[in-house]
Order: C-alpha cells, then sequence, then structure tokens
C-alpha cells in the first residue's frame, strides 16, 4: 500500500518581507517618532507632543523617558543627520520618512545602539506607521551609515550644521567665535543644577558650582534623589539663578514675580526672607507653580492673572520679571527651540515683553528695582528691550563686577547680565539669559 502524501502548508512569507503583518509594540520609538514629527512637520514644542503621545501609546515612565532622550538627541544633531543622509538618498524621501531615518543614524552614531537593534526598530517603525515602501531604503541606507558614518562625521561641520542659519547669524553679535562655543555648549545632554534650600544637605554624586548651584549628571532623576519630596532643594540652571540673585531682596521687602511659573525664581526669594507674590497667567504652568511651593512648603501668594494688567494692592519694593520669550538660551535642553521658533516670533514676543515693562512700573514704589529677564540670547529680546525702558522711564542700574564675581565673563559693557552655552564648557554649560536692572524714578 502506498502511503497517502501529506497535505503540503501553505508557503508562509517571512515577517520581515511582510508589510501588512502585525509588528511588536515600542513606546520608546513611537513616541520619540511622534515628537520630532510634531516639531519637524507643525513646529509643536517638544514637551507637548511627548505628553500627548505618551499618553496615546500608554508609555510607562521608562519608555517616555528614553523617547525624550532619543527625541532630544536627534534634534541636537538634526542638521549634521541631514547632511550625512544627503548622499545616500536618490531623492527626496517624504518628511516622516526622513525624521525615521534621523533617528536611526542618532541611534547609530550618537547613543551606541547596535547596529541590528537601530536598523531592526526603525524598519518596524515605519511598517507601524503605514510606510512600508520605504523599509528597505532604511535598511540600505542604515546599514551603510552604521559602516561609513563615523567617517562621514568627521567630514562635515557638526557644530555648523546643527544651528540654524538665522540663529547662527543673529548670535554673531554676541561676539567673535561666540556662535560656534554655544553649539559646542548645546551639543551633549545638560546636566542637571539644583538650589538648595538653606541649611539643607546636598544630594551625594553633586559638585558645587561657583554660584552655589549643585550640578548633577546629565539624566538623574530627581524626584528620585533623597531630600526632594522634604523640599530640600528644587531644579534650576545655574545661569538662571542669576537674575533673583542680583535683585537681593531683603528679609520683609515686598516683591513680585511676574511670570513666575515653575517657581525657581520665587522660591529664590522667598529663601532670601521676602514677602513674595508669584503671578502667573497659564493654567497649567500655575498648577506647576503651586505645587512646587506646597513641596517647598515657602509661604508665596500665587494670584492667576495677566502681568500686563495686574496691579498689586500695595506698590511693591521689587519686581522680578522673567519674561515670556523665545527660549533659545535654554536650547541645551529643549533643544527643539532651534528648530521650531522662527524669527518672525520675535515681533509678537517683543511687543509682549514691552507691554510687561510698562505696566511693571505701575507696581513698583519710586526708588524701587526692576530685575528685567529673558532666557534668550536674541538681541531684540535683550539689549533692544533694556534700551525700550529707558525710553519709558526706567532708569538704569548697572550690574557690578563685585556683583557678578562668580560669573565676570557674564558682565557686559552696558552693565547687563549676557550668559550663553559656551560658558563653563568645562563645568558642562550653562543656559543663555540676559538680565539688565532698573529703578523706577523718584517723583
Amino acid at each position: 500500500m502506498t502511503a497517502e502524501p501529506r497535505p503540503r502548508k501553505p508557503r508562509q512569507r517571512s515577517t520581515s518581507r511582510q508589510g501588512n503583518a502585525p509588528q511588536p509594540a515600542d513606546p520608546t520609538r513611537d513616541v520619540a517618532f511622534d515628537i520630532l514629527c510634531g516639531v519637524v512637520e507643525n513646529r509643536r514644542m517638544l514637551e507637548n507632543s511627548l505628553t500627548r503621545s505618551a499618553t496615546a501609546h500608554n508609555a510607562p515612565p521608562r519608555d517616555r523617558a528614553a523617547a525624550h532622550r532619543l527625541a532630544a538627541t536627534t534634534l541636537r544633531h538634526m542638521g549634521t543627520l541631514r547632511a550625512l543622509l544627503e548622499p545616500f538618498l536618490r531623492k527626496e524621501p517624504p518628511e516622516p520618512v526622513r525624521v525615521a531615518l534621523m533617528m536611526g543614524c542618532a541611534q547609530l552614531l550618537f547613543l551606541e545602539t547596535p547596529p541590528h537593534a537601530a536598523v531592526g526598530t526603525t524598519v518596524s517603525l515605519l511598517r507601524r506607521r503605514k510606510l512600508a515602501p520605504f523599509t528597505g531604503l532604511a535598511n540600505a541606507v542604515l546599514r551603510k551609515v552604521a559602516d561609513q558614518g563615523a567617517t562621514l562625521l568627521e567630514g562635515l561641520d557638526q557644530n555648523r550644521l546643527d544651528i540654524p542659519a538665522w540663529l547662527w547669524t543673529a548670535w554673531n553679535q554676541l561676539g567673535r567665535g561666540v556662535p560656534r562655543a554655544i553649539a559646542r555648549g548645546i551639543s551633549h545632554e545638560a546636566p542637571l543644577d539644583l538650589t538648595l534650600r538653606p541649611g539643607a544637605t546636598a544630594p551625594e554624586g553633586g559638585v558645587v558650582l561657583p554660584n552655589g548651584s549643585i550640578r548633577m549628571p546629565a539624566g538623574t532623576r530627581v524626584a528620585e534623589l533623597p531630600g526632594y519630596e522634604e523640599g530640600a532643594f528644587w531644579v534650576q540652571d545655574a545661569a538662571a539663578t542669576l537674575p533673583a540673585r542680583l535683585l537681593n531682596a531683603q528679609p520683609g521687602e515686598k516683591v513680585t514675580d511676574l511670570c513666575a511659573a515653575p517657581g525657581g525664581k520665587t522660591a529664590q526669594l522667598a529663601a532670601a526672607g521676602a514677602t513674595v507674590t508669584a503671578v502667573e497667567q497659564n493654567p497649567n504652568r500655575l498648577t506647576r507653580l503651586r505645587e512646587n511651593m506646597e513641596r517647598l512648603a515657602y509661604p508665596v501668594e500665587i494670584v492667576q492673572a495677566d502681568a500686563t494688567s495686574w496691579v498689586p494692592d500695595t506698590l511693591q519694593d521689587a519686581i522680578l520679571l522673567d519674561a515670556p520669550c523665545s527660549a533659545t538660551g535654554t536650547a541645551r535642553r529643549h533643544p527643539d527651540v532651534l528648530w521650531v521658533k522662527r524669527p518672525r516670533d520675535l515681533n509678537t514676543l517683543t511687543a509682549g515683553q514691552d507691554q510687561m515693562l510698562k505696566a511693571a512700573m505701575g507696581m513698583v514704589k519710586p526708588g524701587g528695582r526692576l530685575i528685567y529677564a529673558v532666557c534668550s540670547l536674541q538681541e531684540e529680546e535683550g539689549p533692544a528691550r533694556a534700551r525700550a525702558a529707558q525710553a519709558m522711564g526706567w532708569q538704569p542700574a548697572p550690574f557690578t563686577l563685585e556683583e557678578l564675581a562668580v560669573l565676570p565673563e557674564a558682565l557686559t559693557p552696558e552693565g547687563w547680565l549676557r550668559t550663553h552655552p559656551g560658558m563653563w564648557a568645562d563645568k558642562g554649560s550653562m543656559d543663555g539669559f540676559f538680565a539688565a536692572r532698573f529703578i523706577r524714578p523718584k517723583d
């Protein structure tokens, strides 16, 4: 008897070749992809996209943090990544495909991801996003980058490529060589700076900076540090401590912090013993301000109001105005600002800054002082606004070298404060800030 032949099973294609096959979930790369597409295609800030996408993909904290790091690394080197990919692309791919390729290259070249993982996860990402026709391209290009990328990087002027042309040109006004120094300062992940509550003990593993800030390694999770819940410290870049320090609030003085969230400067003023009113209009930022003051247990009066129209019950001894701005000085921690902001944005921002400067004149008593500050590197938001303040009647009160002994290079010839990410390069750099001090003339 002849045995019956066994029925042949239908031949299955390899999952790697099936564009429609279900792909395993990868919240880290899905969230990072959403963030980058939001920045590149819609000029949406990183943090806004992160919250929305992490919720949509149900990403746990670890994946959320990893997605943030991947997206921020890609943005930090985006000009370089675009230039590096150019020789491998015979025609322009759709922007989402380019974003996926840049993510893969960032993993290979800057995050030390093994080539098989960087290539495989990028191919899977394209399939999940209904971009399967481009998986062959991604596979081929990323394998070439894995082989040749390090050599190709050596031939690129990364510092110049990673700064948009309009910003590079604008930063030339800060001095010869400053744009390149800034580019170097924002090319790496920023460390975490803490301001200690008076009498508190610094967490282990930190370095004390000349201004007294405690600098922790990049990637430190602040909420996990001993003393955080007890309000022993708060997060604040070293440069951001200087405006409140220069206001020199005295015990018992009535001081208002305008546009106060998230509250680092408010906490500094309260720690100095001043009677502090913190004004913030944005509801979400107001919530964060309240949470920080509750954790720190500082008796601050918090007011939700527009800083251009709010009027205090009594005239204040001093005002700290850290005005909303382009935030280009924070690109170390927020590299998305490099690619989201545009020159035309400055017109709206400077108009608002002038309104606040005018309003502040009615909040402070004659002889009282004002610190105007912005975390911006732009001429229009710094020196130009200081000159506008003088035209409004504010009397300049220049900073002295003695007051800026911790950072003398930040003192300008006009007596203003100007920091940028090229400063303290050997210590991990700092954010960019401009600040100027004024007095309301006595009647």
